[in-house]
């Protein structure tokens, strides 16, 4: 029983949903292929802190080379920010969200969130575009 009530204190606990941040670098390696953002953020809010953990891994893939860190939480000084409901798949690829503003995921809370937030932004309105288009609520500051 003491187990119990340990793991729903645990479970309960502010920790356990606090958000933390990967810090994102991304440069080119072909002149050909343009960078949309330069440096981003991104935050999993509503989940616990340790679901960062693999997303934000150093693989890069591709014509685009992305250095990842971890970060307590992403910095003030943004233009913009996309907020978009978590999926299953966004753990995986932190750019997947879901257009389904209703929420429902067989594992994550229906008021799980990632937040990007951007700060070197080589197109904008492709940013934007992009946000919006897999579902997300773009602001610019």
């Amino acid at each position: 029983m003491n187990a119990r009530i340990l793991l729903l204190i645990v479970c309960a606990s502010p920790a356990a949903v606090m958000a933390q941040g990967c810090d994102v670098i991304t440069r080119s390696q072909s002149p050909s292929v343009p960078v949309i953002e330069s440096h981003s953020c991104y935050e999993y809010k509503g989940v616990p802190a340790e679901t960062l953990d693999w997303s934000c891994s150093n693989e890069s893939k591709g014509t685009l080379s992305t250095q990842k860190r971890k970060v307590e939480r992403c910095a003030q000084g943004y233009v913009a920010t996309c907020q978009a409901r978590l999926t299953q798949e966004a753990l995986a690829n932190p750019r997947s969200t879901s257009k389904d503003k209703r929420g429902g995921s067989a594992n994550l809370p229906d008021n799980a969130k990632v937040t990007w937030y951007y700060y070197g932004v080589e197109q904008l309105q492709q940013a934007q575009e992009d946000c919006e288009t897999t579902g997300g609520e773009w602001k610019n500051q």
